[in-house]
């Protein structure tokens, strides 16, 4: 161990979007590049970095200036010049001081010095807003690659990279990279984008991964790797170099937090029904395979939402699966819920979602732009195969399928018109499926609550994904920090909305389940059941506080309160009521 002085316990602030508690060295990963690896240097050590280092600069230097007086003989002086602007960044004695100095203050491998050193420098110039000068990143970015692959070494130790246990820090994660992150690894993650409503935390929350957002402006390139930290997804703080003291009371905390976990375990088998007897289906959110074991000790009945995206879409494969892959992975989960129903949402991509494909050029506005069942529909070579896989795992377990972001009568029929042809392709192949598979219609957007009683005539069941209604409704979007604050979930058109939906599928003989973020919220349990809403899909870790929720409560008591609610102008009073209804009854889980 280095004989560097000891470092002061250090609090940085962000904002917390899956509870939670880790303890664990950091691992940082920033824009652009890879990091190299990290590791610890003795003091005695660290002059040699230091030659290390002017080492790689001298040798990446000479590179350059080698390609540099290639490109000058085969095309002309002028092109040669974009190199000599890179050696120019290696002979800044600012720049070079600066690595020198992070060698001896963070007492660790050169390379990982200078890569940190680097990555500030860079954050600095991505948010410069002349375009012309943003746009030179990437020179700088090629730079450093350069003098990182310049460096020697012989460092064979096992490094805190991926191999270890550790607590993730990034500027931002898209929703893949949280989905797909090996969890028995990865702790917990903090980041300085994103919000609570993103997709990034919505995974991370289904996940049960503790994790927080919107750390301090450039808080990720000044904190070191290795660093010993405890990420508290309850209250939002990162805390570097904890004291033993610190250590002790976050261990008292996780203790607490398991004892309540043991206690709603021990609810698994019990039924989701409120104590005057309304039953409630309880169900679960997953986007991965990997998931089904939560799903399967929360004792959820069904999955209420599949996010096939994350099936379709992997940022790892070359291709989105074909036909047999889906049906394959369909038919595990519907295997291993059996007898409970599988909900598969097709395609939901766009937005602040995957892709479905590269695009010419970007979106004016991608969240009012091709996303969606509108994907879908225009890329049959993409849907057809999806339902023919949902259709022939029907055969296997009870399956559903509901299109997201409807917005119309049209889109329903065109949807369910391809299905049909998907069913006829698989009747004359010999192939079974269910031929009365249910056909859910995910109310996303105003104007298919507005015609709820229409699309109500068309389909079996309604569920309503709060997350996008909040935002088209109130004009918000979920994960841009300066209107955060005006995302409401208790906002009165919003609870109006609710309200329209379940009385129009009533009145058709349909059920109405929420499947977005509203549903795992425990204030908003008392809200949801007043308002005679039928399921709940939430997060498998979010299943077990709901059930008691929902056990702990009378649907008369929820009635009374909900038709209070209605009447009420604010998003304030409205929270308000459900939240005191819901302290009354459990206040246990807000501890």
């Amino acid at each position: 161990m280095p004989s560097h002085p000891p470092h002061a316990e250090t609090i940085i602030q962000g904002i917390p979007v899956s509870p939670g508690i880790a303890i664990a060295p950091i691992h940082v990963t920033a824009r652009g590049f890879s990091a190299p690896e990290v590791y610890e240097v003795a003091e005695a050590n660290l002059p040699s970095e230091h030659q290390r280092f002017a080492d790689a600069v001298s040798k990446a230097k000479a590179e350059l200036a080698e390609i540099q007086q290639r490109l000058a003989d085969l095309s002309s002086d002028e092109e040669a010049r974009i190199f000599e602007a890179h050696i120019m960044v290696l002979e800044d004695d600012a720049l070079l001081k600066r690595v020198h100095l992070a060698i001896d203050e963070r007492g660790q491998n050169a390379e990982y010095a200078f890569y940190a050193v680097m990555q500030n420098f860079l954050e600095a110039m991505r948010r410069i807003p002349d375009p012309y000068l943003r746009e030179r990143t990437s020179d700088f970015e090629d730079v450093c690659e350069r003098v990182l692959d310049s460096f020697e070494s012989s460092h064979t130790r096992k490094t805190a990279r991926p191999e270890d246990r550790h607590i993730l820090v990034a500027y931002d994660l898209s929703p893949s990279d949280a989905a797909t992150m090996d969890r028995s690894l990865v702790l917990g993650f903090a980041t300085e984008m994103g919000s609570v409503n993103s997709h990034t935390a919505i995974i991370a929350r289904s996940l049960g991964l503790p994790a927080i957002v919107g750390l301090e402006e450039e808080a990720v390139i000044d904190i070191t790797a290795l660093t010993p930290a405890i990420l508290d997804g309850y209250s939002g703080k990162l805390i570097l170099h904890p004291t033993e003291a610190t250590l002790a009371t976050y261990r008292l905390i996780e203790q607490k937090k398991q004892r309540a976990r043991t206690a709603l375990d021990a609810l698994r088998n019990a039924e989701s029904v409120t104590r005057d007897g309304r039953a409630i289906t309880l169900s679960a959110n997953i986007g991965l395979l990997e998931e089904l074991p939560a799903v399967k000790k929360s004792g959820a009945t069904g999955i209420g939402l599949y996010r096939t995206e994350f099936l379709l879409l992997n940022e790892e494969q070359d291709a989105i699966p074909d036909e047999t892959a889906q049906t394959t992975a369909y038919t595990e989960i519907a295997r291993a819920v059996a007898p409970h129903p599988l909900i598969i949402r097709t395609l939901d991509a766009g937005g602040d979602k995957l892709p479905a494909e590269p695009l010419s050029e970007p979106e004016p506005n991608p969240y009012l732009g091709w996303r969606g069942i509108r994907v879908s529909l225009d890329r049959p070579e993409i849907f057809k195969p999806q339902l023919r896989a949902a259709l022939r795992a029907s055969a296997h377990g009870k399956v559903a399928l509901m299109f997201p972001l409807v917005s119309g009568l049209t889109e329903v029929r065109r949807a369910k018109n391809i299905l049909r042809e998907c069913m006829e392709e698989l009747s004359a192949a010999n192939i079974p499926f269910d031929a009365n598979l249910h056909i859910g219609a995910m109310i996303e957007v105003p104007s298919a609550a507005m015609i709820a009683d229409i699309l109500a005539k068309e389909v079996d069941f309604f569920s309503i994904g709060t997350n996008d209604l909040i935002q088209y409704t109130l004009a918000v979007d979920r994960v841009n920090p300066y209107v955060a604050d005006l995302y409401r979930t208790t906002h009165p058109s919003v609870i109006r909305l609710i309200h329209r939906v379940v009385n129009a599928g009533a009145q058709e003989g349909i059920w109405t389940g929420v499947c977005g973020e509203m549903a795992g919220d425990i204030r908003l349990t008392p809200l949801l059941i007043g308002l005679d809403v039928e399921e709940l899909s939430v997060g498998p870790q979010q299943v077990p506080s709901i059930r008691k929720a929902i056990r702990s409560l009378s649907h008369a008591e929820c009635s009374a309160m909900a038709d209070d609610a209605m009447k009420a102008p604010l998003s304030a009073d409205i929270l308000k009521m459900t939240d005191d209804l819901a302290k009354k009854y459990y206040a246990d889980l807000f501890e």
